[in-house]
């Protein structure tokens, strides 16, 4: 099957109110272009370098997701144009984030990273440290972000049960927050889980966001 029956054999997979964002990193040109002409606009990208070349040579009309990690030193190269950062992992991250997006006066939608996993490899904030941060002064002075909701990685393993219980965290501490510190805003509303190998049971525990690539493009290339 092409790029195109691929997209659309997972878009009758999965509901209505789920984002799917088509995992595009390493790939050319041509392949995005392909999902883009069967109709599909969201797509992700973890290098900030490959993103910004990719964003020059594509349509205007494509929303371009970060998924990787980011470092603050790179910000600036995505404020201008990216339509949400989803690695969000600390509060001085966030601050640059907020100054790059008043230069262009922009809000900046992002999503905080929750470290579910239990690989130490994993980025993201423990649960302690995310609602500390969510709670401090700084953070409520920030106007140009906008935190969309959380996302968080599952451990890389077989055991399906350890999956859903970590999805199940995350979605606790998203409804944790939903009922706290963002009850009064609407947009908090993006439970970010699920990939490849696991978004079937990451949407049956709540995600209406999921990162896909390799069903979508075929194996990565390096």
């Amino acid at each position: 099957m092409g790029i195109a029956e691929n997209l659309n054999a997972i878009k009758e997979k999965i509901p209505g109110n789920v984002t799917l964002v088509a995992v595009s990193k390493t790939k050319p040109d041509e392949a995005i272009m392909e999902a883009y002409d069967a109709g599909h606009r969201d797509f992700g990208e973890n290098k900030v370098q490959d993103l910004a070349a990719k964003q020059e040579r594509l349509p205007d009309d494509i929303r371009w997701h970060m998924i990787g990690h980011l470092q603050s030193n790179k910000v600036k190269y995505l404020s201008p144009f990216v339509h949400m950062l989803h690695g969000v992992d600390s509060l001085k991250l966030l601050g640059i984030i907020n100054k790059e997006a008043a230069r262009h006066a922009r809000v900046i939608d992002c999503l905080l990273q929750v470290r579910i996993a239990r690989e130490e490899t994993k980025f993201g904030l423990p649960e302690e440290d995310l609602m500390e941060m969510v709670g401090s002064e700084a953070f409520g002075e920030m106007k140009n972000v906008r935190i969309r909701g959380v996302m968080g990685m599952a451990t890389y393993t077989e055991n399906s049960e350890q999956i859903r219980e970590e999805f199940r965290l995350l979605k606790r501490i998203f409804e944790s927050l939903k009922a706290s510190t963002f009850d009064h805003q609407d947009w908090f509303d993006q439970l970010s889980c699920g990939m490849s190998g696991d978004f079937d049971l990451a949407i049956e525990e709540g995600s209406n966001l999921v990162r896909i690539g390799s069903l979508i493009f075929g194996p990565r290339n390096y």
